[in-house]
């Protein structure tokens, strides 16, 4: 009997496996056969929507307002660079003078940049996102004991300019919480066109009307992030987002695998091609934008790793990234 039991058990837990197992393991891609891109990931300090287009702030904003410039277009290979500077709190130094740190409770010996392959596929039904993060060495910022690592990815199919054009700073507003202008409120992630007004502290409370709110959302102006928390020696769980006047929970069908070996955490996100509802429903044709964030040591809030907007299509065509069928 007691033999009889164990192995059971044993039945039981290979179908577990088999009826838990993430799409991207379902789908037996093999990711060494995938072409993928290094992106690095930059730690951001308090830079907000609103510091990046003042130009006391921020010495692109006249060129980014006037010209159209996007932040990939000004900082593309500079990542490393803007990151040491500003995880420290120092001065950031420019040819023309110092600014300001932007930075104002630095974490110490925290890096101020890692890199991640990033690789895209697809298997006809899921949306797949592979990442090799090259973390470095961590402190301990004990802000969220439950989740040592949180890996977002963040998709738009938007054709607004601050989407476009700033990727995820376009959703990071000055008065968020822990922000500059917070003045102790706790305001998440929004969409600037979702609100009656921006100023130079961002857009507060005050919406537009539901009408004008509706037409957005159905334009696709939105963000949606696809997160998975990451624990050494549990399995991944994950989140989904959606971000407009807010940062709400979404209904995304979200599956997340990770592992770890000598230095890399590798995470691979899956999700349905065409999920249905108020959801981006990924086709061929459509030129989407993402970007991503990872909280790694504990870490929480702002205190993460950025990297500036890319693009992806799907099966083929003209863009930075290409998931193509596998």
């Amino acid at each position: 009997m007691k033999q009889a039991g164990l192995k059971s058990v044993a039945i039981l837990a290979g179908l577990a496996g088999l009826i838990s197992a993430s799409p991207a393991h379902a789908a037996g891609i093999d990711w060494a056969s995938v072409p993928g891109k290094e992106i690095v990931l930059f730690y951001p300090g308090q830079s907000s929507w609103e510091w990046a287009l003042t130009a006391d702030s921020m010495s692109g904003a006249t060129k980014f307002k006037t010209e159209g410039k996007s932040c990939f277009d000004c900082h593309d290979g500079e990542e490393k660079g803007m990151g040491a500077h500003l995880v420290t709190g120092g001065p950031r130094t420019f040819k023309g003078g110092d600014k300001p740190g932007i930075e104002p409770t630095p974490i110490a010996g925290k890096p101020g940049s890692i890199s991640a392959v990033v690789k895209f596929a697809n298997d006809g039904t899921n949306l797949l996102v592979h990442l090799d993060i090259k973390d470095g060495t961590q402190p301990d910022a004990k802000m969220d004991p439950a989740n040592a690592t949180k890996v977002t990815v963040m998709f738009s199919k938007s054709g607004a300019s601050d989407v476009v054009r700033g990727g995820c700073f376009a959703a990071c507003h000055d008065d968020m919480t822990n922000m500059p202008s917070a003045a102790g409120a706790t305001r998440t992630h929004y969409l600037a066109a979702t609100h009656a007004k921006l100023t130079r502290q961002g857009a507060g409370d005050a919406l537009k009307p539901d009408a004008d709110l509706a037409k957005l959302k159905a334009d696709g102006y939105f963000l949606e992030d696809w997160q998975a928390k990451i624990n050494p020696g549990a399995p991944a769980t994950t989140a989904s987002y959606v971000v407009f006047s807010k940062r709400e929970n979404s209904t995304v069908p979200l599956t997340a695998e990770t592992s770890s070996a000598g230095g890399v955490t590798s995470v691979t996100l899956s999700s349905k091609l065409a999920p249905g509802g108020d959801l981006i429903n990924f086709a061929a044709g459509t030129t989407y934008r993402f970007a991503l964030a990872v909280h790694d040591g504990h870490t929480a809030g702002r205190f993460h790793y950025v990297s500036l907007e890319r693009t992806l299509v799907i099966d083929s065509g003209s863009a930075d990234f290409v998931a193509s069928k596998k």
